[in-house]
């Protein structure tokens, strides 16, 4: 793996980018040898609200819902970070047009990539320390572990209103890595993305065991590829089983978020790295979209800053 400069079209760097925010443990003054380690403020003390985005099983769209997630709250008005620690797949600085992008050092560790020319939607992915985009992560647990630590303690990220963390499917060692780095920072909860059939419903069932015993909030459900929209005539055709999902958030207590349809226009804006919310409002899966957004705002507004 390496750090150099990248050519992407969409990589803002700030002139002079430097934050009064500590890293981990340090010792209380300078050349004190001896003296007595002390915990400073980490680089997440300035983030609001953080969001783990959970999925039971692959494919199911999770990583689109966290870049669309996090576009609507930019559109909000909030000022976003995308932390991407699906290690072996990293699909969404390709999803923000930020691909090839590099990650540069400042005095408080590294600094995100910005997608945006306002840098009001920062990006930290595996996907900008890989020496080529083919190139595989073939880790065992302790060494994908570390990284995870690392992202959460050593990215700058600066003032945030929200965190989206995008994990990888399941409820494996990157998990418990991942909870355990963020749990002091007391997340706002976590958001489960199924699609409708039975077999990824199974998987979120799971899932939801999985953020009890570990103590997570779940702030709700959202049902992914619900349906899919005709570019011609904007019908909506139940490809898939419906309402899985929402029956699923039913019999577990927990809110249902919305679904989103299957949209060509969703598919290709994330394949050429577009904004979505902003280029296409009128699309099936736009008030989806944002409704999903507003709920979340709804309780984060709820719970107050940390």
């Amino acid at each position: 793996m390496k750090r150099s400069r990248g050519t992407g079209s969409r990589c803002h760097w700030p002139e002079d980018y430097s934050l009064p925010l500590g890293g981990g443990r340090k010792p209380r003054g300078a050349g004190g040898g001896g003296m007595e380690a002390v915990e400073e403020p980490g680089n997440l003390s300035g983030v609001q609200h953080i969001i783990l985005v959970l999925s039971g099983k692959g494919g199911v769209g999770k990583s689109t819902i966290s870049t669309e997630l996090a576009l609507a709250l930019r559109h909000a008005g909030k000022k976003v970070g995308i932390l991407d620690v699906d290690l072996c797949g990293p699909s969404v600085p390709r999803m923000l047009q930020a691909q090839g992008c590099a990650v540069h050092q400042c005095d408080s560790g590294w600094v995100p990539v910005f997608v945006d020319q306002e840098q009001s939607v920062a990006l930290m992915s595996v996907g900008f320390l890989l020496e080529t985009p083919d190139e595989a992560v073939v880790w065992r647990g302790p060494k994908k572990n570390a990284l995870i630590k690392q992202f959460v303690s050593d990215v700058a990220w600066g003032e945030l209103d929200f965190l989206v963390v995008d994990t990888p499917p399941g409820t494996s060692d990157e998990h418990l890595s991942a909870v355990e780095a963020l749990r002091p920072y007391r997340p706002l909860g976590t958001v489960l993305v199924t699609t409708p059939q039975a077999v990824s419903v199974g998987d979120v069932r799971r899932e939801l065991t999985f953020c009890r015993k570990m103590g997570l909030r779940v702030i709700g459900i959202v049902e992914n590829m619900s349906g899919f929209v005709c570019p011609h005539c904007a019908e909506c055709t139940n490809l898939f089983s419906t309402g899985g999902g929402e029956e699923l958030a039913r019999h577990a207590g927990v809110p249902f978020l919305g679904s989103v349809p299957l949209d060509p226009q969703l598919a290709r804006s994330l394949e050429e790295g577009r904004d979505f919310i902003q280029e296409f409002p009128k699309s099936p899966a736009f008030p989806a979209l944002a409704s999903i957004a507003r709920k979340i705002l709804d309780r984060a507004q709820a719970r107050g800053p940390d």
